[in-house]
Order: structure tokens, then sequence, then C-alpha cells
């Protein structure tokens, strides 16, 4: 082979230019998250394989496909075997919950066409264009890898677009900015550094695996100054991933950067001559060095937030709350599907049939790559997952790989085990930054010429440019029918329902959408809540509707609410309000209190709505009672719940509900006997006292009731509301100056603005009391500083008026009229007019004192100002 055929094609770097755009692209594309982004990524990936292909042609060599294309190609095979339509019969052979699916949800509608067994059909046609892209992404860059400068400017790429991200954080953090470049701001997250990934975990993969490729360079640099660059790039990007505040993040960035320290000084063991180990020392201990900079770098800017987050997550106890509670259940999604799983990219619809536990998230991967593969492809999946664990093995053990490959492979590990608690490989950021950095190793050795290298495959070029021109159209026609995403087609129906659009319309969209997506529940649940809201002639629909969604996510709050609706339109109302316990079991907090306690008649209804909660049970009794004519209703229940919660843990909460309402109600010698058997079960409780000091007050034994306060102060130290129980009782039996003291000595346990104000107020009463009226009125302007209230102003405004600051009071009138609504200020504004006829008669009188008084003229021209100022 002549030097001029060694010397690279400028079709390769052609090839090479296209992937560095990719590099860069997808990370600034909010890390690839946008729908849109497929398109680039398929373009640019045709463009850089061609080129590629014809590079190798002009250069007289095959196409190199390493054996990691082969999972690729074979994920975008299923795909494609997953969105074959299949006969009825075929389909619950291959997959039975597809099969049930179909009969239950889609049947009934008409949708009685062969199905695929994928559960979203656009969402798999995406994932197969997304699988072809990577594919020919892959080997374009491993073609292009074979060139020495053109692999180094290809990781120098992605070091340096790491750096930028990270910068472009740390430049918004300087300037106080919490939307990204001052234009987007992130509507369901709110990223502890703000840079196109949205998701903390997402960025501090990414920012790992640069890093760690930047150290590579770093490392293996022959200049001092390109080093010393790329060593900072490595510090700028670990800083960032310390920021980010990613908890798995960080340590499997730190786990990556110590087991490539541990490589490179292995290397030393294994060299032959003492140059080189000294040299693999030197590597080592540079990494090492790097290592603790960015720890210090980062831990030096972030340290307070990085202490905060690691107190969020001092136990194993939290980590299973954050992530592996949901495991068993994704697995048992898994599970569902074995074959040919529940289609690539349908997890987001498919998941929720298969929650067992109320999230108010949408859960739109697992988090867990073993996860995501077993239940996107069944068996098949944790089988391509094996054989991608086997060819990066292969790749680990060549031989003679320098100090940037290592920094690479470990960098692809961190990320790879990031992905066991995290899901960004599903973007193309990152997944692209690990094709590029993996083909950097995975490329032809010089030495192997012509002789086809251990776990690949060669192409002739031009063979492989009609192979992957073939991909490549595939991938783009996949685009088409992947256009359609549950987003949108959840948007436009919703849409429809907010344009008051006829049942028939809506019913017609959303059959349509539903081909599209049938596992999508919310569809169904819409158009159920259209018809629920047409009354009792259209109840019966909406129940078939509300059903289906039922059936596709059994936790769906909304629809179990409005199955009560229709339900109670329909008069079953026994049903009805069991629907509304499901909704509050499905996480719908406010349901009962906003709804369900309101539309019971009956004990039996009540019954039914009951939660599994003795506490709950207490706050909605206390709803109920405030209804008028409902409070023999809220005994009823509160009697019935006592006994049916006999041996729960929180059944004193029922008690002391039970005693207070019988208190409001003046039944004194019920309220006594239910605080005694609260003292029987608590006797060293606070709540017991406390009622039975309101007891002892309203029997007006008032003394007692203060001793009794007293006597317990001292031993529940720094509960304010007992010091305010005690104020209270004291300043309504005229001990004002023991009502202060009390307060004194709560006043260092106040922790919030509301018990501030208060105690202030609690102050200002007792000195209103002694007719200390100017510290009264300050108290109280204090608390309407601290608390805006309408009564706050009022208060403030009567102080004012009975210190005859008529012009004042009318102001604080005014303010507080401004937090009441329109329809509640008509007796205020008759307050006010009156405060301002005070207040011009006083200056009228005053003017007329003066008027005879020639040195006093200026004083009577400024009165005359002010009268014509006040408003009338």
């Amino acid at each position: 082979m002549t030097s001029a055929s060694r010397r690279t094609s400028r079709f390769s770097l052609g090839a090479e230019a296209t992937l560095a755009v990719l590099v860069v692209l997808c990370p600034l594309a909010l890390g690839g998250a946008a729908t849109w982004v497929l398109w680039p990524l398929v373009g640019l990936g045709t463009v850089a394989i061609l080129l590629a292909g014809v590079g190798a042609h002009r250069q007289g060599h095959a196409l190199h496909v390493p054996l990691l294309a082969l999972p690729l190609v074979a994920g975008a095979a299923l795909c494609g075997l997953q969105l074959l339509p299949l006969p009825a019969g075929l389909l619950g052979g291959v997959s039975p919950e597809a099969a049930a699916l179909r009969e239950f949800a889609l049947v009934p509608l008409g949708l009685s066409s062969a199905r695929p067994v994928s559960l979203d059909p656009p969402a798999t046609w995406r994932e197969l264009s997304r699988h072809l892209a990577y594919a020919l992404v892959f080997v374009a860059a491993v073609e292009v890898c074979r060139s020495r400068r053109s692999r180094r400017r290809l990781l120098a790429t992605l070091a340096v677009t790491g750096a930028g991200v990270a910068l472009l954080g740390l430049l918004h953090a300087l300037l106080g900015l919490t939307s990204l470049l001052g234009i987007r701001a992130y509507a369901h997250a709110q990223p502890p550094l703000v840079t196109p990934f949205g998701n903390p975990n997402h960025l501090a993969g990414f920012l790992g695996l640069c890093s760690t490729v930047a150290l590579g360079l770093a490392l293996s640099s022959e200049h001092r100054v390109r080093g010393v660059l790329f060593g900072a790039a490595a510090l700028l990007s670990g800083a960032g991933v310390l920021l980010s505040l990613s908890r798995a993040g960080i340590f499997f960035f730190l786990l990556g950067q110590a087991v490539l320290a541990v490589w490179l000084l292995r290397q030393r063991q294994a060299s032959r001559g003492q140059a080189r180990g000294l040299a693999a020392w030197g590597r080592g201990g540079a990494a090492l060095l790097v290592l603790g900079a960015t720890l210090a770098v980062g831990g030096y800017v972030a340290w307070e937030k990085l202490v905060a987050e690691a107190q969020s997550a001092d136990s194993v106890e939290e980590l299973r709350r954050g992530k592996l509670d949901v495991w068993p259940m994704m697995a048992e999604a898994a599970r569902a599907f074995p074959v040919l799983g529940m289609g690539r990219g349908a997890f987001e619809a498919a998941f929720p049939r298969y929650q067992t536990e109320p999230n108010p998230n949408t859960l739109t991967h697992p988090e867990n790559a073993a996860l995501q593969l077993g239940a996107e492809f069944g068996v098949p999946g944790l089988v391509l997952l094996a054989v991608m664990l086997w060819g990066f093995l292969r790749l680990l053990r060549r031989e003679r790989l320098g100090s940037l490959e290592l920094a690479a492979l470990a960098g692809v590990a961190a990320l790879g085990l990031h992905n066991l608690f995290d899901f960004s490989l599903e973007l193309p950021a990152c997944a692209v930054a690990v094709l590029v950095a993996l083909a950097a190793v995975a490329r032809p050795e010089e030495r192997e010429g012509t002789v086809v290298a251990r776990g690949a495959w060669r192409l002739p070029a031009t063979r492989g440019m009609a192979i992957a021109g073939g991909l490549a159209v595939l991938a783009g026609v996949a685009l088409v029918p992947g256009r359609h995403t549950l987003a949108t087609a959840e948007e436009e129906l919703a849409g429809l329902l907010r344009a008051r659009a006829p049942l028939a319309e809506v019913r017609a969209a959303a059959l349509v959408l539903i081909d599209q997506h049938p596992a999508d529940y919310l569809l169904h649940g819409l158009v159920g809540s259209a018809y629920a809201a047409g009354g009792k002639g259209t109840a019966g629909e909406a129940l078939a509707w509300v059903n289906r969604a039922l059936y596709l996510r059994p936790l769906d709050a909304a629809s179990h609410r409005t199955a009560a609706r229709s339900l109670l339109a329909l008069g079953r109302r026994s049903q009805a309000f069991l629907e509304y316990r499901l909704a509050y079991e499905a996480g719908d907090t406010e349901v009962l209190v906003r709804e369900a306690v309101g539309q019971a008649r009956a004990l039996e209804e009540l019954q039914a709505l009951t939660p599994n909660s003795p506490r709950r049970v207490a706050e909605l009794s206390l709803s109920l009672a405030s209804r008028p004519g409902r409070q023999e209703q809220a005994l009823a229940w509160l009697t019935w719940a006592r006994e049916h919660f006999a041996e729960a843990r929180d059944v004193r909460a029922l008690w002391e509900q039970e005693a207070r309402l019988r208190l409001v109600r003046g039944e004194l010698a019920e309220a006594e006997a239910l605080c005694a058997e609260l003292e029987r079960r608590a006797p060293e409780a606070l709540e017991p006292q406390l009622l039975r000091a309101e007891i002892l007050r309203a029997q007006g034994r008032r003394e007692e009731s203060i001793h009794l306060l007293e006597r317990l102060l001292p031993r529940f130290p720094g509960q304010v509301g007992l010091s305010f129980m005690l104020a209270t009782q004291l300043l309504e039996a005229g001990l004002t100056r023991r009502t202060r003291e009390v307060l004194q000595q709560a006043s260092p346990f106040i922790t919030d603005y509301g018990q501030r104000a208060r105690l202030l107020s609690l102050e200002g009463a007792s000195y209103e009391r002694e007719g200390l009226l100017s510290r009264a009125l300050e108290r109280y302007q204090t608390v309407a500083r601290l608390v805006p209230a309408a009564e706050a102003h009022f208060t403030v405004a009567r102080l004012q008026e009975s210190l005859r600051r008529y012009g004042e009071a009318a102001r604080a009138v005014r303010e507080g009229l401004q937090l009441l609504p329109a329809g509640a200020r008509q007796d205020r504004e008759a307050w006010v007019a009156r405060l301002e006829a005070e207040e011009r008669k006083l200056l009228e009188a005053r003017r007329e004192e003066l008027m005879g008084d020639p040195q006093k003229q200026d004083v009577v021209e400024h009165l005359l100002e002010t009268t014509s100022d006040t408003p009338p």
C-alpha cells in the first residue's frame, strides 16, 4: 500500500466532521430528549456511514463491523417483529397480555383488526429508527477511528463538549439564571445545575464519561499544553458531576475514575521495561491527582449542597424508598411479556396496568437497564444485554490498550453501571457518546492488516454502503409513523374537551388515537369524563369508558372519581362512594373532603367511603360537622369508626375528635366521659390534658383549667400550642402580665410566621386590655405585615379609630378590603366612608381654630391642601 493511499481520505474526514456535529448536537438538543432529535440523528448517521464507506473504498479496505454492532441491529430486528400485525389467535400465543388488552379495550370499540405485539406502535417505530441510526453511527465511527488523529479528534470533541456543557451550567449559576439561556424554563424539573439536560442524573452520566475521556486524552497527550488543557476539561466536567447533586452519578463517576487509576497502575506490573513502568506510575498518579483536584474544586463550590443531599439519603432505607420500591412492580410487568416484550418504547404506556402503588409522577422508564430491556424486549432483550456485556469484556481483554483506550472503557463502564439506577443511555446524547468511545477502542488495530479480527466482520465497502443505505431508508421511513406521541395524542383529545366539542366528535377522534396508542389509559379516561359531564343520560356510556381506563390503570384516581360521579347520577350510591374511596387510595387525597363527604346522606354511605386511617376519618368528620345540620351524622360516623378501628394504632384521634365535637355542642358530660377514656388510654400524652382543660373552661372552672395548663407547661417545654392556650385563658381572666410572661417563655420555640403572628396578637390584646393602645397597635401592625389578612388590617383600623387617627384607620381598612372578595366589601366600604368623614370633620375644626391666629396661616394653608386631597 502506497503512502498516498495510507493518508486519510477526505471522505473519511467528512464522516469524522459529521460525527463530531452529532456529538455536539445531541447534548445541546436537551440531551436528545426531544422527539425531533431523531431526524438529525438518522440524517447525520446516514451521511457519516456513506462518507465512511466511500473513504474505505478509496483507501482499498473493507468496513470493520465489531461484535458490539450486533445488538444494535438485532434490537432493530426485534422492533420490526414487535410491529408485525398478528391475528388474534397468534397474538394470544405470542403475547397473552396484548391479546387480553385487545379483547377488553379495543374490540368493544370496533377496533378488531390484527394487532402487533407492541402496546404503543408509534414508540416502537421510533425505537426501530433509533437502533438503526445507532448502528450506522457506530460502524461509521469505527471506520473513522482507524486513523489515530481522527480518533483523538473525535474523543477531543466529546471531551470539549462535556466541558462546554459544564461551563454553561456554571455560568447560569454565577448569573443566577434559573432558565436555560434566560429563555427556556423547565416546566417539570428544577435541576441544581441549569444546562440543556433537564435531568441531573442524565447530566451527571454524560459529564462523567466526558471527564474520564478528557483525562485519558490528557494522560496520553504528547504535548504538555494540550495535556494541561485536557486536564482542565476533565476537571471542569468532573466538577459539573458533583454540582449536579446526582447521588448515583457522583458515585459511579468516582468509581470510574478510581478504576482507571487502578488499571493504569497495574500496567506497571505488566510492563517489561523500567521506563514504561515509571511512565505507568506517572499516569496512574496523574489520574489520582486529577480526581483529587476534581473533588477539591467541586467540593469547595458545592459543599453545602452536597452535604444536604447526602443527609437526605444517609441510609439504605432512603434508597429503597427512592427507586428500589418500584422495581418489583417493573419486574412483574417484565414477567408478563416473556416472549417478545411489551414493545420497545412502550413502557410509559403499558406500565400503569401493573403499578400497584400510587405515584404522582409518570414513570417513563424503569431506571434500570436490565428491567428496561426485559420489559420491552422480553427474554431476547436480556440476551442482547448479555451479548453487549460479552462484547465489552472482549474489548477490555484486547492487548496493548493505552491510557486513552482504558479511559474510554472506564467511562463507559461507569455510565453503564449508573444505568442500573438511571436511563440516560435511552437518550441520544449519552448513547452517541458511548458509541464514539467504544468505536475508539473497537477500531481495527494497525497490525491486523487484512486479517479479520476476532469478534468482528469485514464487509466490502460497496456492499456495506448498499446495506447501510437500505437501513437508513428504513430508519427514515420508520420516523413517519413514529411521529405520533402519547403527549400529543392526549393534548389533542384534551383540547377537544376544553373546546366542548360534541360527544360524537370526541368519540371519533378518540378511536383514531386509541388505535395508535392502545395502552394509553388517559385517552379512555378523558372520553369517560366527557360523557360523565352529560349527566344521567350519558352516565352509562361514561362508565364503559372509565372501566376500560381502569383496566389499563387500576390506580387512576381521576377515573375512579369520574366513575363515582356517573354512579351517583345513575342512583347507585353505595358503589359511588366505594369509588370515591378508591380514588382517595389511588392518590387523590382531597376528593373525600372536597366532594365525597358533602354528597353522602346516610351513615352507610359514609361507611363506604371511610379510608383505612383513623386520623383521616377524624379530619373528614370535622369537615362534615362544619356543614349546616350535619353534626349528628358526624357523631354517628365517629361512634361507628371508633368501633371499626378499635385495634388501630391511631384510634385515639377518633376519641379526641368526638370529644371536641361534643364540647362544641355543649354536651359536657359526654365530652368528659370521652376525655376520661382518652386519659386512660394515653396517660402521658398532651392532647387529652389539653382537652381536659377545655372542658374545665367550658364548665366554668377557669381557675382549675389554668392551674392544669400551668402544671403541664414544665412537663412539655417547647409546646407552643400549650403556651397559646394558657395565654388565651390568662387573658380572658384579666391576668395580662402573666399572659405576656407565658408568651415570652414560648418565643424561643416559635418556628414560623403564623405562630409569631399569633403570639403578637395575644400580646397586643393584653396591652389593649390594660389601655396601652399604642403598644397594642404596634403589635397588631406587625401581625398585618407578617401574615397579610383582612382581619389583621381591620384590627389595626379599629385601634387607629380608638386613637382618633381616622385617616390612618381608613387606609388600614382599604388595605384589608383588597384582601376580601368583591361581594364581601360593602359593609367595610361604609366603614371607610364614615372614617373619612370623621377625618374631614377634625380637619375642619382644626382649621376654624387656627383661622383667627395670623401667625399660623401656613398651618391653615396646609390643612386646606390636606382637606382638598382627602377623597370624598
